[in-house]
């Protein structure tokens, strides 16, 4: 049965990030992925993702947000933000679209106006930020983590 989580990616400067998100989320029992512009996989890095995650490919993000939060979905931002919860005591909810910024200049001002919450990942050392996918795939663990799969596996 798959997760109510979907994860929603601004437009990525690299075809390895989304990749590797989308290898996250098969191996999580995530069933949908939603990207921006020129999205595309490498198959030898997304793996049985690529062919277990559903691949929604959309000119920008607001308008896909928008339907989703109509759908009864939380939005999420993983973004290091003024008001942004500590990912670890984020508590997330099963309906959930976890929106993952570009690697460079993060989530832009028109999506995160349209965020319920924001989470971040604490950082104690340099750099400040983690690469995008691996952003999303702490994230992604601590949602399952908090909403386990049948027979209790995050």
């Amino acid at each position: 049965m798959p997760r109510d989580l979907v994860v929603a990616c601004a437009a990525m400067r690299s075809h390895v990030n989304l990749s590797h998100i989308v290898r996250t989320c098969g191996c999580f029992g995530i069933s949908r992925v939603i990207a921006c512009g020129a999205a595309g996989l490498h198959g030898r890095i997304a793996r049985d993702g690529g062919l277990t995650v559903g691949l929604d490919v959309h000119r920008s993000l607001p308008p896909v947000l928008d339907r989703l939060r109509a759908e009864g979905f939380q939005l999420v931002g993983l973004e290091q933000t003024t008001h942004a919860e500590r990912l670890f005591s984020f508590a997330f909810v099963p309906k959930t679209v976890l929106v993952v910024g570009n690697e460079r200049t993060g989530l832009e001002t028109d999506v995160l106006s349209r965020l319920d919450r924001v989470a971040e990942i604490p950082m104690a050392g340099l750099p400040h930020s983690l690469n995008a996918a691996t952003s999303a795939a702490i994230a992604i663990y601590e949602y399952c983590r908090q909403h386990p799969a049948e027979g209790g596996v995050p």
